[in-house]
Order: C-alpha cells, then sequence, then structure tokens
C-alpha cells in the first residue's frame, strides 16, 4: 500500500469511529469511553507515522510543502494534547462531548487540508515507487508507535 492511501485509510478509520460516537446516545458512557479510547490511539499512531516518517519524507521530495507540513504539525500538537485530556475524562463528565466534537472539528478540519491541498502535491512528487517504499515504512513504524498522546514528537514542540 502506497503511503498516501495508507494515511488516507487511516483517515477513514478514524472518521467512521467519530461518526460511531455521533450516533452514541447522550447516556451511553461506556461506548463513548470505548469510542474515545479507539480514537486516542489511532490518531497517536498516525501522529507519530506522519511526523517521524512521512512528513520529513514529504518536506523533501516537495519542498513547496513545507508551510503544510508545518502547519499539520502545529494542528497535531493541538490534537494530542486533547487526546490526552480525553484520555483522563470520565464520560459522565459535562465536558466530555464537548471535547470530543472540538476534537472532531479539528481532525476532520486537518484531513481535508491534507488530501485537498498537499497529499496531490507529493503524490507527484513522489511517484509511485517512492510512495510504495514509504507505505511500508508508516506499516512499520505503526508497530512500534507510542500510544501516550504525550509522546508524540509534537506534543512538546
Amino acid at each position: 500500500m502506497d503511503a498516501i492511501v495508507l494515511l488516507k485509510e487511516d483517515h477513514k478509520t478514524v472518521e467512521k469511529l467519530f461518526k460511531e460516537f455521533e450516533k452514541a446516545g447522550d447516556r451511553a458512557f461506556a461506548t463513548k469511553r470505548r469510542l474515545a479510547d479507539r480514537v486516542i490511539e489511532e490518531l497517536t499512531v498516525h501522529a507519530v507515522i506522519e511526523e517521524e516518517v512521512f512528513y520529513p519524507a514529504a518536506r523533501e521530495a516537495a519542498p513547496g510543502t513545507t508551510d503544510h507540513v508545518l502547519e499539520s504539525v502545529e494542528e497535531h500538537h493541538v490534537v494530542v494534547w486533547m487526546l490526552a485530556e480525553l484520555a483522563g475524562l470520565d464520560p459522565e463528565d459535562e465536558r466530555f462531548d464537548a471535547k470530543m466534537t472540538v476534537l472532531m472539528e479539528n481532525v476532520r478540519h486537518h484531513v481535508e487540508e491534507e488530501e485537498r491541498d498537499w497529499f496531490p502535491e507529493v503524490r507527484k512528487a513522489m511517484g509511485r515507487n517512492r510512495l510504495l517504499e514509504l507505505g511500508e515504512r508508516l506499516a512499520a513504524a505503526r508497530e512500534t508507535a507510542t500510544r501516550d498522546p504525550l509522546k508524540v514528537p509534537s506534543a512538546t514542540k
């Protein structure tokens, strides 16, 4: 699987979890906790592999994406702190749903910008073989990536 396809699959997985969360009832606390925990893990791993593998390769292959990459890292910074807050928040807390809603808005904006504004430029610059090799590196990095949002590189930058 090429790197961009892999990242888009991650985006789809998270969006599916978001939709499940939105459909959960107001008092579906156990379901919301389970979904939030899956979102936390998925987004944490995704942020790590993007920051450590994909973003540096994208900047090298398509220097015109540098501003997009830097903005994306800043978006990750905000998201990983929200993930850490959600991890420690009781789903019955009145702020839980609101925090999850803001997280979803931020992530959806981030995904739209990546997929619309700069993934096509990276695809053009890298070509199929390079994207396939990068996809393998992303898949391997996923196995060892932290599951702790505050250990994502952008958390401390």
